[in-house]
């Protein structure tokens, strides 16, 4: 991962992860509040960036609930085909709070686990939480 945008969760000096791609492309409504995933950049098509899920088609979500890019009481509602994305530190973060919505569409795959450094080895869960204000 390049950039300090999943500090800490995901440091951005040589960690290898471990993506899951079959699972999202069979089963593209089964993404989970809290999951990590990789998507197309909604800003730049040639990257590929790592965040975190925060809301889903349907759930009226706090735009920025740290207030570095937005009143923290404003907030929107996800739209069908859509998530809301962020990154675990917020503060040099380009997300959701920066682009909006994003489309499922651009969803890649999900990070299952952190495979290296070993005595690092993480497996991620649906239900992690994790945001640095």
């Amino acid at each position: 991962m390049a950039g300090p945008s999943m500090l800490p969760t995901l440091d951005n000096s040589g960690e290898l992860v471990l993506e899951s791609i079959l699972p999202h492309r069979l089963f593209p409504n089964q993404l989970g509040r809290g999951e990590l995933i990789t998507l197309t950049s909604p800003v730049d098509p040639s990257r590929i960036i790592c965040k975190r899920v925060i809301g889903l088609p349907g759930d009226v979500v706090c735009v920025d609930p740290t207030g570095l890019k937005a009143h923290s009481t404003e907030h929107v509602l996800v739209p069908k085909g859509h998530i809301w994305v962020a990154g675990d530190n917020a503060a040099w973060s380009k997300d959701s709070r920066d682009y909006g919505p994003v489309s499922m569409a651009l969803v890649r795959g999900r990070i299952a686990a952190r495979i290296y450094p070993l005595n690092r080895f993480t497996v991620f869960s649906k239900n992690a939480t994790y945001i640095e204000h």
